[in-house]
């Protein structure tokens, strides 16, 4: 009996044994089966070519970073989120993220030539003049145009070719400056020639679309900071959009600590003095100024942020338009301006005070004002007084422009917050 029992208590442990096997074999074989989880998918940007202007090309800047974009090699202040969304397409400028090797990232300034607003209304204004239509085929209109087909069998850049243009760095061209701009035009492969000969019918109406609207990223490239110019370096351009390093706009220091103040007003006085007197011979004045003409870098270096509002005189060869022609005026004339109300300044009247003049008067004292105990903060308030009386000489502002470098000058410290000269200015009088 007892050896029955046994032999019974086997047979069931076998068969349970079996149906623990049959069990795990058809849990190994639903899951090989079994469809496999779908990979996480990596959020992205849904670039459109109308954020980007690219559906408006070959009316626009350029396409030299187009790949940035699309690669995420670019991105929007918000590239660490999870949810990676495009800003309001409506803003001038945004702040981003640049890589090369998507491991480590710098700031740019990504920014539009003008407001959304002024572009689409300036390409109402393109076909409505143009076509006489509400819409149509923005490169089709311009490339119909006199000035376009002027610059379409054109050799050369020449002055005739860009009078009557709002770009202050054209009022008064020189042979040698429109030379540069073609040698120097990063959008296209760098031939280094005077001559447009390797500038396709699209190249010249993007560079000439370029200088009509704002003439920002020509001067960056054209006096790149590689060199020594003060410009923020240019990165490239995808369709109405602009790349280049980051700066925050001087209005941001306006209560900064008074050592911070000095530093920043002695590089803005240092900076129009090397716009004024340069090796290459180029005179630069400022239309106007304001708190985000200028910028600071990272390192406390200060730039200037904004060069839409640049002129430049040649010292050497002079202007070889005269006042009296740039009355012209056609479409690419008044694509950013009213050009009922446009008015040209005079080449022979801006002066060696014109840019110190228009700092004194409208940033230097917002920058200052109130830093410093008396009567240290008096005598600058009197410096600049002085600076700023437009009716003044040439030799009255520059005067009191030294006064005012000589007492900033002890104000200033010397740390880490301003890397851009430390440690230098611990082992040198020039700091």
């Amino acid at each position: 009996m007892g050896g029955w029992i046994c032999c019974l208590c086997s047979r069931v442990a076998d068969s349970l044994m079996l149906l623990l096997v049959l069990a795990l074999s058809c849990n190994l074989c639903t899951a090989a089966t079994a469809s496999p989880s779908a990979p996480h998918v990596k959020p992205s940007y849904s670039f459109g070519r109308t954020f980007l202007g690219l559906d408006k090309c070959n009316a626009c800047i350029g396409t030299s970073i187009c790949k940035k974009f699309f690669k995420e090699e670019i991105r929007f202040d918000t590239w660490l989120s999870s949810h990676l969304k495009l800003p309001p397409n409506y803003l001038l400028s945004y702040s981003g993220n640049y890589t090369d090797d998507a491991k480590s990232w710098r700031l740019v300034d990504i920014t539009r030539l003008t407001s959304k607003y002024r572009h689409d209304r300036a390409d109402k204004h393109i076909c409505t003049s143009l076509l006489k239509t509400k819409t149509c085929s923005l490169e089709r209109a311009l490339r119909r145009t006199h000035r376009f087909q002027k610059w379409l069998r054109a050799k050369r850049l020449t002055p005739d070719l860009v009078q009557g243009l709002s770009s202050p760095m054209l009022r008064c061209p020189s042979q040698r400056l429109l030379d540069r701009i073609v040698r120097r035009y990063a959008e296209v492969p760098d031939a280094g020639s005077i001559y447009m000969d390797h500038l396709t019918d699209r190249d010249k109406l993007r560079l000439l679309y370029t200088l009509s609207v704002n003439s920002h990223p020509i001067l960056l490239q054209i006096f790149p900071d590689v060199e020594g110019w003060p410009f923020p370096r240019y990165l490239g351009s995808c369709g109405r959009l602009v790349v280049s390093a980051s700066t925050r706009p001087l209005h941001d220091f306006y209560g900064a600590a008074p050592e911070v103040a000095a530093d920043l007003a002695l590089q803005l006085l240092a900076v129009l003095r090397s716009m004024g007197t340069n090796d290459l011979n180029y005179f630069f004045y400022f239309t106007h100024v304001d708190a985000g003409t200028f910028g600071v870098f990272s390192n406390g270096h200060l730039f200037i942020r904004d060069a839409s509002m640049l002129g430049i005189i040649d010292k050497e060869e002079g202007s070889q338009l005269m006042d009296g022609q740039q009355e012209y005026k056609d479409i690419f004339s008044c694509l950013t301006v009213d050009c009922q109300s446009a008015a040209f300044v005079s080449c022979n009247s801006i002066r060696e005070k014109h840019s110190l003049v228009l700092v004194c008067q409208e940033l230097l004292p917002k920058l200052l004002k109130g830093k410093f105990l008396q009567p240290v903060q008096e005598k600058i308030d009197s410096f600049l007084q002085h600076c700023a009386d437009g009716l003044a000489d040439d030799q009255a502002v520059n005067e009191a422009v030294a006064k005012l470098a000589e007492l900033l000058k002890p104000l200033r410290s010397c740390d880490s917050r301003f890397a851009y000269r430390y440690p230098d200015c611990k082992y040198s009088d020039k700091y």
